[in-house]
């Protein structure tokens, strides 16, 4: 049959066969092209030989056989590894210096595109195929960096492609805004518990449908999400990346995300729904990580406990079982899993272990691989064979249960032996193959060499199934084209819109009038620190963009002018100040303490009463301590606001990254808009009544700190909800629109 052949100016050429996929290969790569049948195919091994692996008519999984039969014991266990953080351009982060020639990045002269020393050095020394892609300087930059791995990558050893991945990267610029012709940066859409809140699953299949043209775009074929996890107790900081605390929602919403991450249609189909525009989805945590002791998360010591004090173990495994392992689509499961760092305290019938997910085998060989027969790739959520820090509050390893008595190589073994593929956060090949031969010394060669396979091919599916053999290569002008186009971005628009409640409306005082005069206060955000302990300064300053509003409303700066007030504020929280927010305090452990404090969903100082005298896990209680939020003065900002506007209404935008407690305000105030994360512009939209109002309550809103303190960690829908002055119950799936209390299809579906 006949080709066509393009070469563009990268030094990458293409080949077209006429009934089969397009090649892409690098001309310095030393991959020459077969002819076979009438067919062209890619010498990736250079033997001058059509392999099955290199045979684009065989299916992935005797494609992958094949490949892992052939494979070193050391080139598997570069497969195995899934690299530490990297951004384009590379940063240095923390400990990990990044260089270019020599150099570090920003004495060095390098392109943002051009690969680090270490970079080079994991791909050809460690045979590392599977990278995490950060921050990406832009679409340009990230094609140019994509071509140059694969070019790389296609040069070495067996020409194995990368592949890349990335977490959830589609979150919104809130002060940016959006016009119709939109378009160049990736396409904004509401955090996770945004999408829910839209309790409409085919928004959240469309989200995942673009997200991965524009993941592939970007050279991005894996997708760290998504996080089906049950946000079952309130106080977790993750819980806007869930889809809230509710199974039955949960499994809709993670079903459908996957759906659209992983299935390509028409032309762009490889196999059996996987192909050119594929996104492999990784779900997670297995086998849910939303119900840690005292609402504390397991990235610290602190919080290295799930606790279920209602037995609820299962429930947690719905999202999982119903959901990412039975799609809709001809995918028909979600290709990876990654378990959570958090132990799963008194979970383990047979073996009786407390340790982490990963290492536990009832957890992972007998449940997820023998139970409920999954059979794709198990990767280690990061750093959890690093060593453990000296402090419980330090960001560093996480090896819970296995901190002492393992080394690095060890815990690898034990985690191979629980029934892991992968290791996240790892560059390293050398602990993998020290793990290797201890497998042999107690299992023989041959079982160890079978093992390794075993993962192997299910670590190249996922790159054959995406097409990545053929042609790992992208071109500037088509991804530019694909990334943030307009009608992605005005689709992600329209979800941010739909995914904002309406809590309160009193005396229906929404929607305004354009053109009225609004008085803003400043907000006040105290010092803090990030996620990896650095310092943050306060800051004092205009909590929304002006240009913004001035396109809705007049500003004013002097209150009495105003028609109204309008406070921007964030649910009670600071997961980065030492002294709240985290769980945790030094100054505690300085005092004599265990260091443990309560974390607070109200805005005042709060004295943890009604907390546990004895924690289930460990010396942990915290019970009759105190501790006030870092960000109270939002509190105070409505109070104050409220005597500034003599009686004019009061409304408040409220951000919610998890539950809050608003009785503190609440009958203070005409209006309350609540919001996961969205564009400035959606809130005036619904201010204005240029959208009305349709999302609801992915979660209950307690009515108070006790019902958060004696509710069970790992059971949804269990606390009290707060009832405002309307009379309306700030319950799971109650939201307003102009009409009242939304009762429709969805609240049907799925209101308790």
């Amino acid at each position: 049959m006949k080709m066509k052949t393009k070469s563009d100016a990268t030094n990458i050429h293409y080949i077209k066969n006429i009934g089969g996929p397009t090649l892409g290969y690098s001309e310095g790569s030393g991959v020459s092209i077969l002819q076979v049948d009438g067919y062209s195919f890619k010498d990736l091994n250079k033997d001058g030989q059509l392999d099955k692996y290199e045979d684009w008519r065989v299916s992935p999984e005797e494609r992958a056989k094949d490949l892992a039969s052939k494979m070193s014991i050391e080139q598997i266990a570069g497969l195995m590894l899934y690299s530490r953080h990297q951004s384009i351009p590379s940063m240095s982060r923390g400990p990990y210096k990044y260089t270019y020639n020599g150099k570090e990045y920003p004495v060095s002269n390098a392109n943002a595109w051009d690969l680090s020393d270490q970079q080079k050095a994991f791909l050809e020394k460690d045979h590392l195929r599977h990278i995490l892609v950060t921050s990406v300087e832009s679409t340009k930059a990230a094609v140019r960096w994509n071509n140059g791995v694969q070019a790389f990558a296609e040069g070495t050893d067996l020409g194995i492609p990368a592949n890349n991945s990335s977490d959830p990267r589609h979150g919104t610029d809130a002060s940016a805004e959006f016009n119709e012709g939109a378009g160049g940066d990736i396409s904004m859409w509401p955090e996770s518990l945004g999408i829910a809140a839209t309790f409409d699953p085919e928004i959240s299949r469309r989200f995942g449908s673009i997200a991965s043209k524009e993941y592939r775009a970007l050279g991005l074929t894996t997708a760290l999400s998504p996080q089906v996890d049950l946000a079952t107790d309130p106080r977790w900081y993750r819980f806007v990346g869930t889809f809230g605390e509710d199974p039955a929602l949960s499994t809709d919403m993670g079903r459908a995300y996957i759906d659209g991450f992983q299935t390509s249609t028409g032309e762009k189909e490889v196999s059996e729904g996987w192909g050119y525009e594929s996104v492999n989805a990784m779900v997670k945590h297995w086998p849910g990580g939303g119900s840690g002791e005292g609402g504390r998360d397991a990235h610290f010591g602190y919080g290295k406990y799930a606790v279920y004090p209602g037995d609820n173990f299962q429930t947690h495994l719905i999202p999982f079982l119903e959901g990412a392992f039975k799609l809709e689509g001809k995918t028909k499961k979600a290709s990876a899993v990654m378990p959570y760092y958090t132990i799963s305290y008194d979970q383990d019938p047979v073996n009786g272990e407390d340790v982490g997910n990963s290492y536990n085998s009832y957890i992972i060989n007998d449940l997820l691989r023998k139970k409920y027969g999954y059979d794709g790739v198990v990767c280690t959520d990061w750093l959890i064979t690093a060593d453990e820090p000296d402090n419980v509050d330090q960001f560093a390893g996480k090896p819970w249960g296995v901190e002492k008595g393992y080394t690095v190589a060890e815990r690898h073994y034990k985690l191979l032996m629980a029934g892991v593929d992968q290791f996240g956060g790892n560059n390293e090949v050398q602990p993998v193959i020290e793990a290797y031969y201890m497998g042999v010394a107690e299992h023989g060669e041959a079982y160890m060499r079978q093992r390794f396979e075993d993962s192997a091919i299910r670590l190249l599916k996922n790159i054959f199934r995406a097409g990545l053999f053929e042609n790992p290569y992208l071109t500037i002008e088509e991804s530019e084209k694909t990334v943030g186009n307009s009608q992605f971005m005005e689709e992600g628009y329209e979800a941010q819109l739909k995914s904002v409640v309406l809590l309160k409306n009193k005396n229906n005082i929404l929607p305004l009038k354009k053109g009225k005069t609004v008085y803003i206060p400043k907000r006040y955000i105290a010092a803090s620190e990030d996620w990896f302990g650095n310092p943050v300064p306060e800051k004092y300053d205009y909590p929304v963009n002006i240009d913004v509003v001035k396109k809705y409303f007049n500003i004013t700066e002097k209150s009495e002018e105003a028609d109204f007030g309008l406070a921007f504020i964030t649910n009670p929280d600071n997961q980065f100040n030492p002294e709240s927010g985290t769980g945790f305090s030094r100054a505690d452990v300085e005092a004599g303490g265990n260091g443990y404090v309560p974390i607070s969903l109200q805005y005042g100082t709060y004295t943890a009463k009604y907390a546990r005298e004895k924690s289930i896990a460990g010396n942990r209680s915290y019970k009759e301590k105190t501790m006030t939020p870092a960000n109270t003065t939002d509190l105070e900002m409505i109070i104050e606001l409220k005597k500034e506007m003599h009686g004019k209404p009061v409304i408040v935008s409220l951000l919610m990254n998890k539950p809050a407690v608003v009785e503190e305000f609440e009958q203070d105030v005409q209006a309350i808009v609540a919001n996961f994360g969205v564009q400035d512009q959606v809130i005036f939209d619904i201010l204005t009544g240029e959208s009305e109002p349709s999302g609801l309550l992915p979660m209950q809103l307690p009515a108070n700190m006790r019902t958060v303190e004696e509710q069970n960690e790992d059971v949804p829908h269990d606390m009290e909800c707060y009832k405002d002055s309307e009379g309306n119950v700030y319950d799971f799936a109650y939201g307003l629109n102009w009409q009242g209390v939304i009762e429709d299809k969805r609240t049907t579906k799925y209101k308790k």
